[in-house]
């Protein structure tokens, strides 16, 4: 039950983004002995070769918002309820813009060696991210019900992507300018499926026995073998869209390429370093399309929102969310690109020269896709007391608010090697241990160096 609440209080804030977070162990960014800085920085490498542990090598999961999950879990009674729930009362307001994600990243398959006169690594990733920014006035009148004869929802956004990717990475010193190391990734991308809507505008007034509305919206929906389903407005007299069909799903659905470059330099006892990620995007071939076709007006009387708190509470969420905006299908088989959203990492680290283990960074990380682009830095403590051990704690300040991270990494040198921590730390738990704050991150992974 617990798990129905969290993913429908997810997916009605957070819905399904432009390509959101690009989830890797910033904590671990100025740690010289963890093995997968490269995906933060491509001229980065290692002092070992290693094999990841399969699906374990480098596991991460993280949300992240400007809207906290206190907001839409609340307790009542014992259990978790959604924001939804007519018995609360004293229930936050939401503000004009409520933005947030989720995202994981699973390293299938993780290899690094030393070849070809520098440092290699081959890796086969599974991700998948989302993101919604949703206006204040769709949320409160979710939770309160109709109660106005008029209301205005207007730059509703929502986004899902799935897909693999198998990278190749080489990085090396350059012996001509000492000091200075590059190095670049090769992604190739595997479409499994993608999601995006944007809805301009949601105009309602209340007529006599009717709601009169103005909707202008679009919404692309790539998957192989995803359909529409419909219900018909008896009032318009058009069918339109009441939710997706997945029984003949399948997959890939596109094919894309992204590259990741990179360079650091060492002077005296500095190291500054420079990276931009992601930048491709996946061509989606089977897609389907559904659009107000402009601005589109109807009358419907299925529009009520009666939420009563029970365990179809998201269903019927999602069936008045359809009502609202009646997206009618379009014809035809469509193909279109999408974007990785390109990030920039800008870093710089300070190493005491009177004890040389312990350093202090500061990285700046911007990421840049469209309505979803935030920014952070992150100042950090890095400390290796021995060769097999090494920590970091950071502050993180920036779009989602100030917050703590950390990681530890211990080592054998060759042998084993594990890895676990939290970007950003979640704070403050409900009874069954669901963080009440949206930025939350959490990484893991066990390695082998040889």
């Amino acid at each position: 039950m617990l798990k129905k609440y969290i993913l429908s209080g997810a997916l009605v804030i957070a819905g399904l983004s432009y390509a959101s977070a690009q989830t890797n162990a910033y904590s671990g960014y100025f740690l010289d002995n963890f093995l997968y800085r490269h995906q933060l920085n491509p001229a980065f490498g290692n002092e070992y070769n290693f094999v990841g542990f399969p699906g374990l090598g480098n596991l991460s999961i993280e949300t992240a918002g400007t809207v906290h999950l206190n907001k839409i879990l609340y307790p009542l009674n014992g259990k978790t309820v959604l924001f939804t729930h007519p018995d609360l009362n004293n229930v936050s307001k939401f503000g004009n813009s409520n933005k947030l994600g989720a995202n994981v990243r699973e390293n299938i398959i993780n290899v690094g060696f030393k070849a070809l006169g520098g440092y290699n690594t081959i890796s086969i990733s599974a991700v998948a991210n989302s993101n919604v920014a949703a206006p204040g006035s769709l949320l409160n009148m979710l939770r309160d019900g109709v109660s106005n004869s008029t209301y205005d929802i207007k730059d509703f956004m929502v986004y899902a992507n799935a897909y693999a990717e198998i990278a190749l990475n080489h990085s090396r010193e350059i012996k001509q300018v000492p000091g200075l190391r590059v190095g670049a990734t090769f992604k190739f991308l595997v479409g499994a499926a993608n999601a995006y809507g944007k809805f301009k505008k949601a105009n309602m007034n209340l007529g006599y026995d009717s709601w009169d509305i103005v909707s202008d919206g679009d919404v692309y929906l790539s998957g192989k073998g995803l359909k529409w389903e419909t219900k018909k407005n008896d009032n318009a007299g058009w069918d339109y869209v009441s939710g997706v069909s997945t029984d003949n799903f399948s997959a890939p659905n596109g094919f894309g390429a992204a590259v990741d470059l990179g360079a650091t330099y060492k002077w005296n006892d500095f190291n500054f370093s420079l990276a931009i990620l992601d930048l491709g995007g996946i061509a989606w071939t089977d897609t389907q399309k559904a659009s107000t076709n402009g601005e589109q007006h109807f009358q419907t009387s299925d529009y009520t929102f009666s939420v009563d708190g029970d365990d179809d509470t998201f269903d019927k969420m999602k069936d008045q969310l359809a009502a609202l905006y009646q997206l009618q299908p379009v014809d035809g088989n469509y193909k279109r690109s999408t974007m990785q959203g390109t990030t920039l990492n800008v870093g710089v680290e300070y190493e005491l020269p009177y004890y040389r283990p312990l350093t202090f960074g500061l990285l700046n990380t911007t990421r840049m896709c469209g309505g979803y682009t935030w920014t952070e830095f992150r100042l950090s403590a890095n400390v290796m007391p021995v060769k097999y051990v090494s920590a970091s704690a950071n502050l993180v300040c920036g779009t989602y608010g100030v917050g703590f991270g950390w990681l530890l990494n211990v080592t054998s040198g060759k042998g084993f090697n594990l890895f676990i921590g939290m970007d950003r730390v979640p704070g403050k738990l409900s009874k069954q241990y669901v963080p009440l704050n949206s930025n939350f991150t959490f990484n893991f992974g066990i390695n082998f160096p040889f």
